[in-house]
């Protein structure tokens, strides 16, 4: 039996260093249910204050409520740009979150943390923080773990904003693939996402999680 998705969204927060752009991560309590430890953007389920007929505002409204409660950070609404939306496999065996993700500069204010949902947080380059992951130092979930590919193509937040107003919003539905080496999320675009096939020839947009490294692949 397939669970219905509940709607979420995720505010990936950008600050301009000397050394390149740095993004927020927040570490999520160990005993949480879902995503226990795992290293991730501020970005939570869309409450019933959040809602709205259009669902992309309902989206907005609970990144600025998730980018206050879990970072203390007073984020714009209207300065989100959409930067991906993300649909996990029927098969995720724990709750299924439909998540936008939005990009925002991030306000020049200090970052809170409650202790309780949120245990630690850290401002760091995405290429640092996927070889953190590669290293086995840190856990991410793959719509971090690709997020993190994609904005660390660019030098700049400014860049960053400008590629994801270009490109407009990529859909990730999720499905997963079993190999002898573990698994393997496929995304449209890839030769063996209707099929499940990893071996089928032809472009690849998938990300092979078996073991460390994880390795994004796109044609």
């Amino acid at each position: 039996m397939t669970t219905e998705a509940i709607p979420a969204a995720t505010v990936i927060l950008l600050r301009d260093r000397a050394d390149g752009v740095e993004t927020l991560l927040l570490r999520r309590n160990s005993k949480l249910g879902f995503g226990g430890g795992m290293w991730v953007f501020p970005g939570g389920r869309v409450d019933d204050d959040d809602h709205h007929a259009d669902e992309e505002v309902a989206a907005r409204n609970a990144a600025v409520r998730e980018a206050q409660e879990e970072a203390g950070l007073a984020v714009d609404a209207d300065s989100l740009v959409p930067f991906a939306h993300w649909t996990p496999p029927t098969s995720a065996p724990t709750k299924r979150f439909s998540t936008w993700f939005f990009l925002a500069e991030a306000p020049a204010t200090a970052v809170e943390i409650d202790g309780g949902e949120i245990v630690d947080h850290i401002w760091i380059r995405p290429g640092a923080a996927l070889g953190l992951h590669a290293a086995g130092e840190v856990e991410m979930m793959p719509p971090t773990f690709q997020s993190l590919t994609t904005i660390g193509e660019h030098d700049t937040v400014a860049e960053i904003l400008e590629a994801a107003r270009r490109r407009g919003v990529p859909r990730f539905v999720t499905r997963i693939a079993m190999t002898d080496d573990g698994a393997v999320s496929l995304w449209e675009g890839d030769a063996g996402y209707e099929s499940a096939d990893v071996l089928a020839e032809g472009p690849r947009h998938r990300l092979v999680m078996g073991r460390l490294p994880w390795r994004y692949e796109r044609d």
